[in-house]
């Protein structure tokens, strides 16, 4: 436990930031999870929509700091791959 004031307040705030990193790195796996789902289901109407959710969800993650930008690049150019081989083979 911190004794010095400035010491408990960086405490405070370092469990609010953990929290609101852990909700956002959260919904960035749910999108990138249900854009797998739907690879899987075949259907490229649906796909291509979760990858726009997906790619968004990265984004974001960039701009919040949870992510750096290059590896959201790579990211993003993971996900748009995996769509457009999809696409090809069906």
């Amino acid at each position: 436990m911190p004794n010095i004031k400035s010491a408990e307040k960086r405490v405070d705030i370092i469990r609010k930031r953990t929290l609101r990193n852990t909700s956002l790195k959260s919904n960035l796996r749910t999108a990138v999870k249900k854009f797998d789902e739907s690879l899987n289901r075949g259907s490229a109407e649906e796909s291509s929509t979760k990858l726009r959710q997906a790619l968004v969800a990265v984004d974001k993650a960039v701009t919040k700091g949870i992510l750096h930008k290059n590896t959201a690049a790579r990211k993003k150019s993971r996900l748009t791959k995996r769509l457009n081989n999809q696409n090809t083979q069906s």
